[in-house]
């Protein structure tokens, strides 16, 4: 193991989920509180306790992230027999930046399918009950998974260094994304605008109004960025549009 790899790793993924999360949580939970709690997805907030444990549960994910990641990275025999590359002229610059939707594509469908599978009842109590404890998700709720839901997190960094030519720059701009849209969708607010919903590309893709629902209901609303699986699939909440639209149009604070 080299823990040099672990420690660089897991001060990356904490540095990007701390300075995120707390921004998120210092402007929306403490800073503009009451001035924008009209403007809350669920008209409450969650107590102490929940943060608490959220950000617990972030932190033994993180570490995994941080291990698997190292493992991936450093381990002679298994980074040989990845797709990573080194020099981008190798596949060039069209390639280089092609990457990235196919990227979004694949960790969307991926994420879809591994949970539609951890919500099975068979599954559900051991693997994402936890993440699920957050039924009013914070920013700090991003990582709050169980271990073993972490591994199957994670494993999506396997399904990109074993099927198509990765180079590091794509893993540390994708990673960073990927932790940037986690937190807006555990945001408790909803930052896209009015109708959003409803417009021909904003229908296909996964908001903060979206997600919450998930949270709220546990049942619906699996994708990650985009809501092509659920639309095509049928697992959006029938009633997802009228809530967006109804968060939107709050204008006065309620009562």
């Amino acid at each position: 193991m080299n823990w040099d790899a672990f420690f660089r790793n897991l001060q990356l993924i904490g540095t990007r989920y701390f300075v995120l999360a707390l921004i998120a949580f210092i402007l929306f939970y403490v800073l503009f509180r009451n001035k924008w709690l009209y403007k809350k997805i669920q008209q409450r907030f969650p107590k102490n306790k929940d943060y608490a444990r959220e950000i617990l549960y972030s932190v033994t994910t993180m570490i995994i992230f941080a291990l698997v990641s190292s493992i991936v990275f450093t381990h002679p025999r298994i980074r040989p027999y990845t797709t990573m590359y080194t020099d981008i002229n190798q596949f060039g610059w069209v390639y280089y930046f092609a990457a990235f939707p196919l990227m979004l594509f694949m960790h969307d469908t991926y994420f879809y399918w591994c949970h539609r599978l951890m919500h099975h009842k068979k599954i559900f109590n051991y693997v994402h009950l936890v993440h699920h404890q957050s039924t009013n998700p914070s920013p700090w709720a991003a990582y709050a998974f169980h271990p073993l839901e972490a591994f199957i997190e994670i494993g999506i960094l396997f399904v990109f260094v074993f099927t198509i030519p990765i180079h590091k720059t794509h893993l540390l701009i994708f990673f960073l994304f990927m932790i940037v849209y986690n937190v807006y969708g555990h945001l408790g607010y909803e930052l896209y605008p009015k109708g959003f919903g409803k417009h021909w590309f904003g229908r296909w893709i996964n908001t903060s109004v979206n997600h919450n629902q998930h949270h709220q209901y546990f049942k619906g609303n699996y994708g990650l960025y985009f809501l092509f699986w659920d639309r095509i699939l049928g697992t959006i909440r029938e009633d997802y549009e009228e809530r967006f639209d109804e968060v939107k149009k709050r204008t006065i604070p309620l009562k």
